[in-house]
């Protein structure tokens, strides 16, 4: 039995699509080096503003702040030289150098980076320190993150094979298709649990039931098209609605006119939290957004979808992510 810690630099976040995975990360790793007797060390370099920055200490994770810059992309070249693109840039030599000096302190065995603005600087860093770099890409095609770090990179894993052949060959040569972390809990749910939870007593068992969801603030978009739709779709199933908590008040006004039967079949809630494994246990169907984070725990749970990509997310990248899985036969998607 090797007693000898494995030390790990995680870097990534800004939003959950990267926070998450590399947490998960973190605790699968955790849990098998202890199946060895081993124990894992792990120190998280992100930025002081990102989702990161909570996440992290509150998982008991060391966390290190660095600064960074964010490249506001825009398809008119002269705008890529605007006054707050210059500004941020200049601070990535600076997030490189702090990054660096976190990297020397701690002299990790591997560099796990999943993806953001802070990867760059900490990727960077790995390299400078010669240490191995292993990135991780939630997306069919690489964002602009591991682009600039791939080069760089000992591993790229990546969530699908259909990214395989947008890969360079020297990319290629590195890469292996790992999927994405998926949270355990997501797939211990039970549909009871959620009956009994939400006090869905009225739903008729004998119906499919949708889950709709736009994210933990929701979609206005999503919002209203099932605001449009509801009498018809309360016909034909069961909704559990989760809108985001500015968006109740005005829903619950919506569905004020329904008829009891149909309102009995709607439960309509601006956050789901603990219980929604137990919701997604529950849903034959899942309406929502197709962000890397939902695709890999649909997918998992093997739930048929409907996907609204979001049209603003970066590179499209929604889009592209709600079109492979259409493709394979497990979802819906709009016509871009």
């Amino acid at each position: 039995m090797n007693s000898a810690s494995f030390r790990l630099v995680v870097t990534g976040g800004g939003t959950g699509g990267h926070t998450y995975p590399a947490l998960t990360a973190v605790r699968t790793l955790q849990a098998r080096l202890a199946g060895e007797g081993r124990a894992l060390e792990t120190l998280w370099i992100g930025t002081a503003e990102g989702l990161e920055a909570r996440v992290a200490p509150a998982e008991g994770i060391p966390f290190t702040s660095v600064v960074t810059g964010k490249i506001r992309r825009s398809r008119n070249p002269l705008r890529l030289a605007s006054p707050a693109n210059v500004r941020d840039m200049a601070r990535v030599p600076l997030g490189v150098v702090q990054a660096r000096k976190a990297i020397d302190g701690f002299r990790p065995d591997v560099v796990l980076a999943t993806g953001g603005y802070v990867a760059v600087p900490a990727g960077l860093a790995a390299r400078m320190c010669r240490r191995p770099l292993v990135l991780h890409e939630q997306t069919v095609r690489l964002g602009l993150a591991n682009r600039k770090l791939a080069a760089s990179a000992a591993r790229i894993c990546v969530s699908s094979e259909s990214t395989l052949e947008l890969l360079s060959e020297s990319a290629r040569q590195v890469a292996v298709v790992t999927g994405n972390p998926v949270r355990p809990d997501v797939l211990s749910g039970n549909a009871d649990r959620a009956v009994q939870a939400l006090q869905l007593w009225s739903f008729e068992r004998q119906l499919p039931t949708v889950y709709v969801t736009g994210g933990a603030q929701g979609s206005q978009q999503i919002n209203e098209l099932v605001g449009e739709v509801l009498p018809w779709l309360l016909q034909q199933a069961n909704v559990v609605h989760q809108c985001g908590p500015a968006n109740v008040e005005g829903l619950r006004a919506r569905a004020a006119g329904l008829a009891a039967e149909l309102a009995g079949r709607y439960y309509l809630a601006g956050f789901v939290g603990p219980e929604l494994p137990d919701v997604l246990a529950l849903a034959d169907v899942v309406m929502s957004r197709s962000g890397a984070g939902t695709l890999a725990e649909l997918t998992a749970l093997g739930k048929p979808a409907v996907f609204v990509p979001l049209a603003s997310s970066t590179g499209n990248e929604q889009a592209h992510n709600a079109r492979h899985l259409q493709e394979a036969g497990a979802a819906v998607a709009p016509h871009p």
